[in-house]
């Protein structure tokens, strides 16, 4: 049997946004980490951009300093595509509405729906809360009434507002030509 060869690539690896990364979410400087690992600022400002490449040994200082795995920085990232057409409709109540999770059903941490209000179309006429943390609610297309016990905000397309998950809603959709398309994104409780 014969074997293959491989010709080794010229593209460099991108692991700088990744090292960025882990010394930020340590709330470190680089001076600070400067400091730990006894190489230079410049240096490491360098290897955050990607513009130069530590040697092994500085690899592994680094990343004992911002306490990583060295293989964590070469795994892609764990991605998952939903085509609108295949994003599974949901029904959260309300009546002219079209709805889809257009995250992946496993997703825990955060969910965003994506609705489509016929001309009129309205949430329940009660008010009713989500058990989330946050809610987010942007408006991509047309316009919605957004109902809350003390006001209703009228928005409209590129609109955003946010709001304690646990706060009684409901919604409408005020044209009586044109459809809404509204973002929901609710971001469950202990998501940082």
């Amino acid at each position: 049997m014969k074997a293959l060869t491989i010709e080794p690539s010229n593209a460099p690896l991108a692991i700088g946004s990744r090292i960025r990364t882990a010394r930020q979410a340590r709330h470190l400087t680089i001076e600070q980490v400067a400091d730990s690992t006894g190489l230079t600022k410049g240096f490491l400002s360098r290897v955050e951009r990607d513009l130069t490449s530590p040697s092994v040994a500085s690899l592994v200082t680094l990343c004992q300093v911002l306490s990583i795995s060295i293989g964590d920085l070469f795994v892609p990232p764990e991605t998952t595509l939903v085509r609108l057409p295949d994003a599974p409709g949901i029904n959260l109540g309300g009546d002219g509405i079209n709805e889809r999770l257009v995250t992946p059903r496993t997703e825990r941490r955060v969910q965003v729906i994506r609705s489509e209000i016929v001309p009129g179309g309205s949430g329940e006429s009660d008010l009713y809360s989500v058990d989330c943390d946050v809610e987010v609610l942007h408006v991509a297309q047309g316009r919605l009434d957004l109902v809350f016990n003390s006001e209703t905000m009228a928005l409209a397309a590129g609109d955003t507002v946010t709001f304690p998950g646990k706060e009684p809603h409901s919604w409408r959709n005020p044209d009586d030509s044109a459809s809404a398309v509204v973002i929901w994104t609710l971001v469950s409780p202990g998501t940082p």
